[in-house]
């Protein structure tokens, strides 16, 4: 059965301020997962470059990534990216622009993960509850406009910190929300920041943290995933 994940990678630099790829590079492979939403996967500021040098992801992965970026250098957009394992397809991809008060964007692709058809949807939410609640409508309203539906899984960062209000109560309304558990500070998780959702036609097997000595030092989120079975 699959595994997809979402990891807030920030950048790169650990909680002990340390810029290590290697580490995140690491946890990815703890995880296992066939497909990986990342946020803050590029840097902040000059070119946007991606945080975890390309020439690495290929020499100490088996992952790459799926075409969104619109920076020559960069991995995602506005630092959301998607990673493929080997053996899944990537049919179609695209960056969605949102409503945002900061730069703020999410990616969607269309995917054949072990023989079936998937889409999945990353992306990293407004620090404030208004913008986040409108750009939670905005990726919905892209997804309804898709020529074509198939299962979909969303998840990323969301800055939500209320349990069941907010975007949460917008992408609960049409889609199973995954329960994992508290995945913000990495070093003593409290906040449950990472979150997963399913439309009705996939059936999440199991679903949890990822917790290691690494991934507690790698970034400052904990990665989030789910072990489902598609259709």
């Amino acid at each position: 059965m699959p595994i997809i994940a979402s990891y807030n990678i920030r950048k790169c630099i650990g909680s002990d301020r340390r810029r290590r790829p290697e580490r995140v590079i690491e946890v990815l492979r703890e995880i296992g997962a066939d497909v990986v939403a990342l946020q803050e996967a590029d840097r902040r500021f000059g070119q946007r470059a991606s945080a975890i040098p390309f020439h690495m992801l290929a020499e100490h992965s088996g992952y790459r990534p799926v075409p969104i970026a619109a920076r020559h250098g960069s991995m995602g957009w506005h630092g959301n990216a998607l990673l493929v394992g080997e053996g899944v397809e990537i049919r179609r991809c695209q960056a969605l622009t949102i409503p945002a008060l900061e730069p703020r964007g999410a990616v969607m692709a269309d995917l054949d993960v072990r023989g079936r058809r998937l889409r999945v949807v990353g992306m990293h939410l407004d620090l404030s509850g208004l913008w986040r609640r409108r750009q939670a409508r905005a990726i919905l309203n892209h997804i309804a406009a898709q020529d074509e539906d198939m299962p979909c899984m969303l998840m990323g960062d969301l800055n939500e910190w209320m349990p069941a209000g907010g975007c949460l109560r917008d992408f609960a309304q049409h889609h199973q929300t995954i329960v994992t558990g508290p995945s913000f500070h990495a070093r003593r998780p409290i906040g449950r920041l990472d979150r997963m959702f399913a439309t009705p036609g996939i059936r999440v097997e199991e679903a949890g943290v990822h917790v290691s000595p690494t991934a507690r030092i790698a970034s400052d989120h904990l990665p989030v995933w789910a072990r489902i079975r598609i259709g």
